[in-house]
C-alpha cells in the first residue's frame, strides 16, 4: 500500500502562491485502487474533499477543513498509433511539462505550445489549460474519472466534457463530483504546428517545418520572459480570464484605441487581451499589502511580500472594478479561490 496520510499538514509546497494554509487532513495515492480505497474511507464521515493538482490555479484563502486529496499516478503509455495520429494515455499525477518534454522528444504535435505551463496533467483536463494558439481540449480524447460519491471508474469522450474558454463540465455541472485518473491525448507524428500567436510567427518557413521540440523551446522561451518563476515569486499564472466581447462592444472601443490587440472568437465575438486592459488602467507593477501586478506582465498577480490572500483578493478587486470603470467590461478570475 502507498497511500500516504498527514494531519494538519501545510500546503505551502502545493500552491504556487506559497499561501501557508494547513489541510485538516492531506492524503495521497498511487493507483486508482488505492483511491477507491480512500474514497470509501472517507464517505461515510461527511468530511469535505478536495483534489488539488500542482496548486498553480489556486488561491487559498484559509486553513481547509475535512481532507485534500492529491494523485501520485505517475505513467506515459504509447497506444494506437494510424492516419498520421497516436493515442498517449497519461496519469493524472504526472508533472504537465514533464508530459510536453517527453512528446516533443518523441516529435509528436499538439502539446508544445502549452510547454511550461505550472500544474498536472489531470488538472489540465479540468481546468482547460490554454496558451499561444492552443487548449488542451483540442487535444483530448478521453478523461478517465472516478466518481466520488460511489468509487465507479467513468470516461468522459472529449464532446461529454464540454470545453470552452478555460472552462470544463468538471468546474460547472460535475464539479466536484469526479476525480481524474487518467487523461488519454491524440497527438500528431506527423507535423501540424500553430505558429499564428506573436513570437511563434518567427519560427514560420515556407520549406522548414519547425519540430515540436524547437516550438517548445520558444514557447518556453516566452513564457520565461514573461512569467516570474514560481519558486522566486509566487503566482498563480494569469490571473484573468480574456474577457470575449460582443463585436460592437469591441468596435466602439476600437474608435478610441485603435491599436487595441484583439483576436476573432467567431462573426458575433472578439477577445481582448485582460493583460492590455490592465495596463491601460495603469496597474503595471502596483502593489497592494504585500500583493503586486507583475512588472513584465500585467496579468500576473503576485506574492511580492509575505502577501495575505486578502492582499491578493483586494488587489484583484480593485483592479477589475477599474477596467469596468474605463471600459465597461467585466474580467473574471481564473484562479479559484478556495
Amino acid at each position: 500500500m502507498s497511500i500516504t496520510t498527514k494531519y494538519q499538514y501545510s500546503l505551502h509546497q502545493h500552491n504556487t502562491f506559497g499561501m501557508d494554509v494547513k489541510a485538516e487532513e492531506f492524503i495521497t495515492y498511487d493507483t486508482v485502487d488505492e483511491l477507491i480505497q480512500v474514497l470509501a474511507r472517507i464517505r461515510g464521515t461527511g468530511k469535505r474533499i478536495l483534489h488539488i493538482g500542482g496548486g498553480s490555479n489556486l488561491l487559498f484563502t484559509k486553513d481547509v477543513e475535512g481532507v485534500v486529496l492529491h494523485s501520485q499516478i505517475k505513467f506515459i503509455e504509447y497506444g494506437a498509433c494510424e492516419g498520421g495520429e497516436i493515442l498517449v494515455r497519461v496519469g493524472s499525477g504526472v508533472v504537465w511539462d514533464d508530459f510536453c518534454a517527453e512528446m516533443a522528444k518523441q516529435n509528436y504535435y499538439g502539446s508544445e505550445n502549452l510547454s511550461y505551463i505550472p500544474g498536472e496533467v489531470g488538472a489540465s483536463a479540468v481546468q482547460n489549460i490554454g496558451a499561444y494558439g492552443v487548449e488542451v481540449g483540442s487535444i483530448i480524447k478521453e478523461v478517465e474519472t472516478i466518481e466520488v460519491a460511489t468509487g465507479r471508474p467513468r470516461a468522459f469522450s472529449n464532446e461529454e466534457c464540454a470545453y470552452g474558454y478555460r472552462d470544463s463540465i468538471f468546474k460547472n455541472q460535475l464539479q466536484g463530483q469526479y476525480i481524474v485518473t487518467a487523461v488519454v491525448f491524440r497527438l500528431s507524428v506527423v507535423p501540424k504546428v500553430h505558429l499564428d500567436y506573436g513570437q511563434l510567427q518567427e519560427l514560420r518557413s515556407a520549406t522548414v517545418v519547425p519540430s515540436a521540440q524547437t516550438i517548445r523551446e520558444a514557447v518556453i522561451s516566452i513564457r520565461k520572459s514573461k512569467l516570474p518563476e514560481p519558486d522566486e515569486l509566487g503566482s498563480a499564472g494569469s490571473f484573468f480570464k480574456n474577457p470575449v466581447v460582443a463585436k460592437g462592444v469591441y468596435e466602439k472601443l476600437a474608435q478610441g484605441y485603435a491599436s487595441v490587440p484583439h483576436y476573432v472568437v467567431d462573426e458575433e465575438q472578439i477577445k481582448i487581451p485582460a493583460a492590455w486592459l490592465i495596463e491601460q488602467c495603469g496597474w503595471k507593477g502596483k502593489s497592494h499589502g504585500g500583493a503586486a501586478v507583475y512588472e513584465k506582465q500585467p496579468l500576473i498577480l503576485v506574492n511580492k511580500d509575505h502577501a495575505t490572500p486578502t492582499d491578493i483578493i483586494e488587489l484583484a478587486g480593485m483592479i477589475r472594478q477599474s477596467v469596468l470603470e474605463k471600459f465597461q467590461i467585466q474580467i473574471y478570475p481564473e484562479v479559484n479561490y478556495i
